[in-house]
């Protein structure tokens, strides 16, 4: 097969990105390990930014999110139960939306499928060759039979797991990251949420969050130890600790948990994103903890610009985007992990905290619940900074 851009991995990264080169007339190609159900109903986290909400209405992908999605124009932080509200409309005049990333992803499928583009699922043995040619190469298994795209660029949009990142040769990335000392039990419950909005909850217990999928579906989470098994929480311990963690501010009815389980919390980034003609985007790249919401929004923003630079390389015949796409990426990923980054240390409480390391806490939060620039900086940071 022959195509100008070679995409692997069917995510948010790689669909997006085959969307904004089919609207400039630019082949690509995707394939995906997985198969069509299981992207399109793998439950991910779902807060989708202002400026990429906008994105996937202009791109013609955003009409379900439009009418399905619930906008959110603040959040509530909680400290030990007093709950102090972060208004975006007043601060930024911006909005945040939660619509399910698993929804994002069938609707790009569905729309990149409807108009013919290629999309490969279950494929395997995957490998990536001749990245310092202008003829690299994706080789790889689909129903049994082996295939190769001859391709211009290769996108790696394949996730933290995925091959392209390890496909960089050796002693080329610088690779930084932080591992956290406590994880998130996280439940899928059919009941209400405690609020319309979003609550961060700090307290002497630990933090919780509580969040939605819909109105009547709550995506609800609990800090505990990273190495925690999930069998040590039943169900009824996993609402008794919701419920003390709310505290009375609000009022958490119980449902029937739908899914549960712990996930760890890290944060890593690779320099650079970028090798030959082989160009990291999103999960493969980089992982932000899930308090600050910007893993899909990172990867929409990542490939935002690599297809820019690919439309000004086919257009204009100009590389010096694609030179420096690594780069113009980092500036943000580093933004993002230091807003995440703050965002998990201010709300959680670390093992072995000094009293010093509490009372400094507790005054950050004072601070930002009383502070119109410190919210202010916070709701910037939270809708999200438009890509340059």
């Amino acid at each position: 097969m022959r195509t100008q851009v070679g995409i692997v991995g069917a995510g948010p990264a790689g669909l997006m990105l085959a969307r904004l080169l089919h609207l400039q007339g630019i082949e690509s190609i995707i394939i995906e390990n997985r198969n069509r159900d299981y992207i399109e109903n793998r439950i991910r986290a779902g807060l989708i930014e202002h400026w990429a909400a906008n994105l996937l209405t202009d791109v013609g992908v955003g009409a379900r999110m439009q009418r399905e999605g619930v906008q959110h124009w603040g959040i509530n932080i909680g400290i030990n139960g007093a709950l102090h509200r972060i208004d975006f409309k007043a601060l930024v005049d911006k909005r945040v939306i939660i619509y399910g990333q698993q929804e994002v992803v069938k609707d790009l499928v569905g729309r990149w499928l409807s108009d013919g583009g290629p999309l490969l699922f279950e494929v395997d043995s995957v490998t990536i060759h001749d990245l310092r040619t202008q003829r690299p190469k994706i080789r790889f298994t689909h129903q049994g039979r082996p295939q190769e795209i001859d391709c211009d660029f290769i996108a790696g949009c394949d996730g933290f797991h995925g091959i392209c990142r390890p496909s960089f040769p050796e002693g080329i990335l610088s690779i930084f990251e932080r591992e956290y000392p406590f994880g998130w039990l996280g439940i899928l419950s059919e009941s209400p949420p405690p609020d319309h909005e979003l609550i961060y909850s700090y307290t002497d217990r630990g933090f919780a969050l509580y969040t939605m999928r819909s109105p009547t579906l709550a995506r609800l989470y609990l800090q505990c130890d990273h190495d925690e098994e999930i069998e040590n929480w039943p169900d009824a311990r996993i609402w008794d600790e919701l419920h003390k963690r709310l505290g009375g501010a609000r009022t958490l009815q119980e449902g029937t948990m739908l899914q549960k389980g712990i996930t760890p919390m890290r944060s890593f980034v690779v320099e650079p994103m970028q090798y030959g003609r082989l160009f990291l985007a999103g999960d493969s790249a980089h992982i932000v903890p899930p308090t600050g919401a910007k893993g899909m929004n990172l990867a929409f923003a990542d490939v935002m610009m690599l297809s820019r630079a690919l439309i000004a390389f086919y257009k204009n015949k100009r590389n010096e985007a694609l030179e420096n796409y690594s780069a113009t990426c980092l500036r943000r990923v580093w933004y993002a992990q230091r807003f995440s980054w703050w965002m998990t240390q201010i709300m959680h409480r670390f093992p072995n905290e000094s009293a010093f390391d509490r009372r400094r806490q507790l005054s950050d939060l004072d601070y930002l619940t009383s502070s119109r620039a410190a919210a202010t900086s916070l709701a910037e940071q939270y809708v999200g900074l438009p890509p340059d």
